[in-house]
């Protein structure tokens, strides 16, 4: 199965110039807790609701803080035609439970979750999300 066969095609988009009570306003209009990040046509970050508290509720940063000065600039992503099983498995090695998806010119086209891919894939998600949730690994609390 293809990941385009899964993915939520409907994202909204944020900019690096939207304020992070932008982002928060556009996560809980859209029931999400990510947001790419696309300025001049190209994805740039994603912006989550963890990189809000983290990196800017207890950084003590205010609320028109821009989006650019919390998001995670290294985009992790995978491609539309790619198979859920190597999607699986890339994100518990990335420990991401969410990517944004790209056609094959590097455009979005939707984004994917764990959730979107479970109901298809149980016993490998399990094994993705067992992998997300071990401690450790690249992510941190921290900035950048």
């Amino acid at each position: 199965m293809r990941v385009s066969e899964c993915m939520t095609r409907e994202v909204t988009i944020a900019s690096p110039q939207d304020t992070i009570r932008d982002a928060a306003k556009m996560m809980t209009d859209g029931d999400t807790g990510v947001l790419p990040v696309s300025e001049n046509d190209r994805l740039v970050g994603v912006i989550t609701d963890r990189d809000i508290a983290v990196r800017a509720v207890a950084e003590g940063k205010d609320p028109s803080a821009t989006i650019r000065e919390v998001m995670s600039a290294e985009i992790r992503y995978c491609y539309e035609d790619d198979d859920v099983d190597d999607v699986l498995r890339n994100m518990g090695e990335l420990q991401v439970r969410r990517l944004p998806v790209l056609n094959r010119q590097k455009r979005l086209v939707g984004i994917v979750s764990l959730s979107d891919l479970a109901p298809r894939q149980a016993g490998r998600a399990g094994e993705a999300l067992s992998d997300i949730a071990r401690p450790g690994g690249e992510h941190s609390q921290s900035p950048h």
